[in-house]
C-alpha cells in the first residue's frame, strides 16, 4: 500500500464539511487550536465504534491541552447522527460523501483485503498545529491505543 503523500510541516489541506448536527465545520474555525483530524472507514463498525469512543473518552483529556478531535469518514450526516446516539458519542463526526477531503488528504486509496484491491478509506490520523500546519501524520492506524498515543504525541509537541 502507498503511503501518504502529505508531510509533516507542510499546510494542512482545508475543508469545510457537515457535522453530525447539521453544521458546517471548517478547519480555519480552529486556528489557534490543535486539531486531531482522523479519518475512519465506516459507522458502527468494530474498529471504528472502538476509535470512536478511545477519543470520546479522552476528550477532557485533549480539550485541557486546546486540542478538538475531528472524525472524517464518508457515511451520511444521517449514519453519524446514529452512530453518535447509539454510541454515546461525545466527539464531533464529518460527513464527506462526495470524497473530496478524503482525497485532499490522500486517505482515499488502494487497499487490499483477501487478496482484492479495492479503494478505500485508509484510517489515518493528522495532528494540526494552531497554526494550521500538520505537526504529525499517523498513515494505516491500527485503533489499540492509538487515541493514548494521539495524545502523547500532543503532549510531547507542546513541551
Amino acid at each position: 500500500m502507498s503511503k501518504n503523500s502529505l508531510t509533516e510541516g507542510q499546510k494542512a489541506p482545508d475543508f469545510c464539511l457537515p457535522d453530525q448536527n447539521e453544521n458546517n465545520v471548517c478547519l480555519k474555525d480552529f486556528t489557534g487550536k490543535w486539531v486531531v483530524l482522523y479519518f475512519y472507514p465506516k459507522d458502527n463498525t468494530s474498529g471504528c465504534t472502538k476509535e470512536a469512543q478511545d477519543f470520546t473518552a479522552l476528550k477532557g483529556d485533549f480539550e485541557s491541552e486546546n486540542a478538538v478531535i475531528l472524525g472524517v469518514s464518508k457515511d451520511s450526516v444521517k449514519s453519524h447522527i446514529r452512530f453518535t446516539e447509539k454510541k454515546e458519542l461525545g466527539i464531533t463526526l464529518l460527513s464527506d460523501e462526495e470524497k473530496t477531503i478524503h482525497q485532499k488528504y490522500d486517505v482515499w486509496r488502494t487497499k487490499k483485503n483477501y487478496g482484492k484491491e479495492y479503494l478505500g478509506t485508509v484510517r489515518s490520523t493528522f495532528l494540526i498545529d494552531p497554526e494550521g500546519n500538520i505537526a504529525q501524520i499517523w498513515d494505516n492506524v491500527k485503533t489499540k491505543d492509538h487515541a493514548e498515543k494521539v495524545l502523547d504525541a500532543l503532549r510531547s509537541l507542546k513541551e
